[in-house]
């Protein structure tokens, strides 16, 4: 039985390096799990929802108005649906930062499963898996990119550094020296 509700729509573990195909696991041998909490002191929040419900879903209305989100977008990532898709998945699979929290909801997709990947505070990737009813935010600022898994199909729900740097990562490291000018 999981402890935590949210880990049966968000799972999260370090990477390997093996550079195969990015739509794979990456699961390192043995396997290293990061827990949801862990991913919190990371900045990167997270929730279950209902996303069947989620036009009248009170706790995502409530989580809206705690954070002051004020809009939402619906997009659908396929091959049918987004012009560009290869090239697209390509770009989302690149490395970035955003000036603003990055929030994502994934409303459809079950049994598909897509992963945004986060550095932690010693650079190493975490694999973030998430399914329908996951919703993520992840901090301004922090290193990121995302990939689908190869059933190539999600409808989501999508409403800086030296900033995350000095919120997340240096909060309680006197002893750890980090160039917020990367």
């Amino acid at each position: 039985m999981l402890e935590d509700d949210r880990e049966e729509v968000i799972q999260a573990w370090y990477m390997d390096d093996s550079g195969e195909v990015q739509r794979l696991h990456h699961h390192l041998d043995p396997e290293e799990y990061v827990s949801l909490d862990q991913l919190a002191e990371l900045g990167v929040l997270s929730w279950r929802l209902d996303a069947d419900n989620y036009e009248n879903d009170d706790k995502l209305k409530k989580i809206h108005e705690d954070r002051g989100y004020s809009y939402t977008d619906i997009i659908e990532v396929c091959p049918e649906k987004l012009p560009n898709y290869e090239e697209k998945i390509k770009s989302f699979f690149e490395e970035h930062v955003h000036t603003d929290e990055e929030i994502r909801y994934y409303l459809a997709g079950s049994g598909r499963i897509r992963y945004f990947d986060v550095r932690d505070c010693n650079e190493s990737w975490i694999r973030v898996w998430l399914k329908k009813g996951g919703l993520i935010v992840l901090p301004a600022g922090i290193y990121h990119r995302f990939t689908l898994d190869s059933n190539n199909y999600i409808k989501e729900d999508s409403t800086c550094r030296k900033e995350y740097l000095e919120n997340f990562v240096q909060k309680g490291e006197a002893n750890h020296t980090i160039d917020a000018s990367a």
